[in-house]
């Protein structure tokens, strides 16, 4: 390894000097200026591996360069070694302050300025090798991380597949009611991971459905009172099935399942929660889901056209949902007709 040094010093003979001590090092070369700022503009665009700087220079001082150096992205940790011909330890403190690593006192002692030079750049090897390190552990937890991210969207699709096979609902009404959820969640200015968590959760929404009789579940026609009560368990069943995961994505759909129908005005189910104590995800998903249920076609009824799904979810506004999440809906429309298209049940 080729070892890059720069010096800086407003005193010719001084350049020629370090210059020598320098590629007599092993494996050593140096970039040598005499004026401080060029020496600095060249240190701000370039790597290397150590500085030598002169501390009595004009315009910008050595300590001044050094200051300037540190400030600069990515020169933070380089070792500087600050020449000097004074030895008042005010001066020290100060270059000490604005990030020196080592010193030597004019005249210079080239054995020691060897031995200080040498130990400068095995502390620098030894930082690099270091922060190489942490980059490769940082990049083997990614993966690791990207394969149990990977394992747990497997898990959630499955587990919606569970519920589909047994559901006269299609795969495609998941894909579209997650995404428009996902919009809406974007348009109400949820954080980005936010979004996506709820993309992941939301078509868990109605898990619970795999406890309820086909004899209801399946029924062509409209349910009795009775049917209906057994039919509105699934929520209570989605939740008990997702609940306690320390999974988000389970957490969150098992929050989703468990409060998606509630109603904004508290005449929903489960629990008959009121306004802002449904939980976000399922006021979110409460839009969602029901715009696609009326705008598809099932075995007991035909799809709603645009317009007429449209006008109820705005009339019930403050009613079933909530106002907030019925503006992000419609102010995301030309997106929702985009996804409407792209997962058509075809």
């Amino acid at each position: 390894m080729t070892h890059k040094v720069l010096i800086v010093d407003d005193a010719e003979i001084n350049l020629v000097l370090f210059d020598a001590l320098v590629k007599r090092m092993n494996n050593s070369q140096s970039v040598a200026f005499s004026k401080a700022a060029e020496g600095l503009d060249w240190a701000q665009s370039h790597d290397f591996d150590m500085a030598i700087v002169d501390y009595m220079m004009p315009e910008i001082d050595g300590i001044e360069f050094i200051r300037r150096l540190r400030a600069s992205p990515g020169k933070e940790d380089v070792p500087v070694l600050m020449i000097t011909a004074n030895d008042q330890k005010q001066v020290r403190y100060r270059a000490l302050d604005a990030g020196a690593s080592d010193f030597l006192t004019k005249p210079v002692d080239k054995i020691e300025f060897m031995a200080r030079s040498g130990n400068l750049l095995q502390l620098g090897d030894s930082r690099k090798k270091l922060a190489d390190h942490a980059a490769w552990l940082a990049e083997e937890v990614r993966k690791a991380t990207f394969e149990i991210i990977e394992r747990e969207r497997e898990t959630v699709i499955r587990l919606s597949k569970a519920a589909e096979y047994r559901d006269p609902e299609t795969g495609a009404h998941i894909l579209r009611m997650a995404h428009y959820s996902e919009l809406i969640s974007a348009a109400m200015g949820l954080p980005k991971t936010e979004q996506e968590l709820l993309l992941e959760a939301a078509p868990m929404h109605d898990i619970g459905k795999v406890g309820i009789a086909d004899v209801i579940l399946l029924k062509p026609g409209r349910l009795t009172t009775e049917e209906f009560e057994i039919m509105k368990q699934h929520a209570v069943f989605g939740y008990e099935i997702l609940k306690g995961s320390a999974s988000k994505v389970l957490q969150a759909g098992a929050e989703i399942a468990h409060a998606h129908h509630e109603k904004f005005d508290g005449s929903g189910y489960p629990r008959g929660l009121v306004g802002q104590d449904i939980p976000i995800f399922s006021r979110i998903v409460a839009v969602a889901d029901v715009f696609d249920a009326l705008t598809s076609e099932r075995p007991y009824k035909k799809a709603w056209n645009l317009d007429r799904a449209a006008e109820h979810i705005r009339t019930c506004a403050g009613r079933h949902f909530d106002p907030r999440c019925v503006d992000a809906f419609f102010d995301q429309w030309d997106k929702v007709l985009a996804v409407r298209h792209s997962f058509d049940d075809t």
